[in-house]
Order: structure tokens, then C-alpha cells, then sequence
């Protein structure tokens, strides 16, 4: 029993301390670890992750879900990519289309799940068989667009003064503005007011549909840009991109403390689970270990999250 007086670490403390302790681990298992070249590298490889962890997290915190993320990453990849090469397109033009790809997936899940009130889990779930559908059906599933212009690939390989790569900077205006979106605008009250009782913030005048909509409409920008970074960084742009990737969103945020139900959470604790994660990832890569036991691992920590948090609920029931 915890002593009287004593309050619990919070889940920001603890994702804090488990990422030290990973940091000690593989600084020791792991093959340069610890150098600047493995941290530089990790900050470019985490922004698309990054990006689809934060945007994910209003739509959880207004007690929705979105399971479509990764395949609109996918779908506006090819869009990027079929612009760009097919159809002509100058690279800046063919980049904001992928982000209206982007937009316009997270649009029907919008309108599905805030106008149509229909299931957040099923209506994702559906979406994400279609993007991904689409994405094969636009490539007949084995096309792959390379070549593109060394301006466009700086966006995604470039750096910046002291080897800062040239994403860091929109992870790190993502983070802020997630940030002060749910923790200082009244949306993001009005999100959590929602995902304690959707009913309770009808009545109390909060516009629930239009909050869900803007949520997932935010979710499906943040994956259009995603894309656009992921295709910049690889060099090519192909149906499969972004695969897995929604499994990583979700556990990050759950890791960071946003309760599935709803209603509570916070953007640093998402960021945080996400780093987690992400040095996992890296970690074991680094250390020699096999790619799939990223994957095991985790799906692992998902379901411990889950069944511990379904516990506590039991508790306080």
C-alpha cells in the first residue's frame, strides 16, 4: 500500500525514467548507442511517427479512434508521388496534394463519425482497407516512384546548422502547437468534456460533432504531411508506406496516459510514450536484435497498458 501523504509518480515522471533507463541499457548493448551521428538519425527517422502519435491524440481524448492512419500515409504517398511523375506536376504542388489527399481521408472519417454518428472503430477500420486499396489500385501494387528532384529529397535528408535534420523543427512546431491546441485553446476542453460523456457536453452547449470533425480532419493533415516527409526522406513513394505505423500512434498515445474511453490525457505524455518507443525501436536495432522483436515488444506494452488500465477501472468501479 502506498503511504498516506505520498502521491504517485505521474505517467510523464515514469515514461521519463523508462526512457533514461533505456538510454543506460543500450548505451551499453548497443552499437554507437550514445554517439551524436545515432541521435541525429533517430530525430529524422521519428517525425512522421511523431506527427501521427500527436494528431492522434485529440481523436482519443474525445473518446473516438482512428486505425486509418498509416494507409492515408500510404495513399497520399502515391498521390505525391503519381502527381509528381504522371501527371507533371512541379514537387511543391504535387506535396500539397498529398496533403489534401490527407485531408480529404480524414474528411470522410469526419463525416462518418461526427455527422453519420457512426462507430469510430469500424468506420477507421473500413477506411483503412480503403486507403490501402486505393494506394494498391493506383500502383497495381508493385509500382514505385523514384527519381525525384534533390530539392524535394533535402526536405526529407537535409540538415541544418550543427546536423539538426531539417524535420526536427516540424516535429518540434507540432509538438507546441498540439500542445497549447489541447492544453490552452477551448478545444481541447471542450475534447476531454466530450470524452467524459459526449451526452453531458451536447447539453452543455459544446458543439461535439463539429469537435470530433475538426479532430479527425486535423488527424488526416498531420498524415498527408507525414507522407510528404516520409517520401522526401526515403526517395520513393509506394503503396505499402506507412505500414504499422497506426499500431505505433496508438500505443504511443495510450502509453502517454490518454485513456481509449476518453477524456483524459495529455501531448506530453503522448510525445513521451512516443520517444519510448522510438528508442526501443532504435535500441535494439543498434543492439543486434531481431527487427520482429520491435514489433512483439510493442504489441506487449499495448496490452499491458490496456489490461493494467482495465484493472484500475475495475478498481475505482
Amino acid at each position: 500500500m502506498r503511504r498516506p501523504g505520498i502521491p504517485a509518480p505521474s505517467r510523464e515522471t515514469l515514461l521519463a525514467a523508462l526512457l533514461i533507463v533505456e538510454g543506460a541499457v543500450f548505451s551499453v548493448t548497443g552499437h554507437g548507442f550514445a554517439s551524436l551521428d545515432n541521435v541525429l538519425g533517430l530525430a529524422r527517422l521519428a517525425c512522421e511517427g511523431g506527427l501521427l502519435a500527436l494528431a492522434l491524440a485529440p481523436v482519443v481524448l474525445a473518446g473516438g479512434i482512428d486505425l486509418s492512419l498509416g494507409s492515408l500515409l500510404g495513399l497520399s504517398s502515391v498521390v505525391l508521388g503519381l502527381l509528381w511523375r504522371d501527371a507533371g506536376w512541379p514537387w511543391p504542388w504535387a506535396a500539397a496534394g498529398a496533403v489534401a489527399c490527407g485531408a480529404l481521408g480524414g474528411l470522410v472519417n469526419a463525416v462518418a463519425v461526427a455527422r453519420l454518428r457512426a462507430n469510430p472503430l469500424i468506420v477507421t477500420l473500413g477506411t483503412l482497407s480503403l486507403f490501402r486499396g486505393l494506394a494498391e489500385a493506383l500502383t497495381r501494387g508493385v509500382d514505385t516512384v523514384t527519381g525525384f528532384p534533390a530539392a524535394f529529397l533535402s526536405l526529407g535528408q537535409g540538415a541544418l546548422a550543427g546536423g539538426v535534420p531539417v524535420q526536427a523543427p516540424l516535429l518540434a512546431a507540432a509538438l507546441a502547437g498540439s500542445w497549447l491546441l489541447v492544453h490552452r485553446h477551448r478545444c481541447g476542453r471542450e475534447w476531454r468534456a466530450i470524452g467524459f460523456s459526449a451526452e453531458g457536453a451536447l447539453h452543455a452547449g459544446v458543439p461535439v460533432g463539429r469537435r470530433r470533425l475538426q479532430a479527425h480532419l486535423l488527424a488526416g493533415v498531420a498524415a498527408g504531411v507525414a507522407a510528404v516527409v516520409q517520401v522526401s526522406r526515403v526517395g520513393q513513394a509506394k503503396a505499402d508506406a506507412g505500414t504499422g505505423m497506426e499500431l505505433l500512434a496508438v500505443t504511443a498515445v495510450v502509453l502517454g496516459g490518454t485513456h481509449l474511453s476518453g477524456g483524459q490525457g495529455s501531448i506530453a505524455g503522448t510525445f513521451l510514450g512516443f520517444a519510448v518507443l522510438a528508442v526501443l525501436r532504435n535500441g535494439l536495432q543498434l543492439s543486434d536484435q531481431p527487427a520482429e522483436l520491435a514489433g512483439i515488444l510493442t504489441g506487449v506494452v499495448l496490452l499491458g497498458v490496456l489490461v493494467l488500465g482495465a484493472r484500475r477501472g475495475g478498481q475505482r468501479g
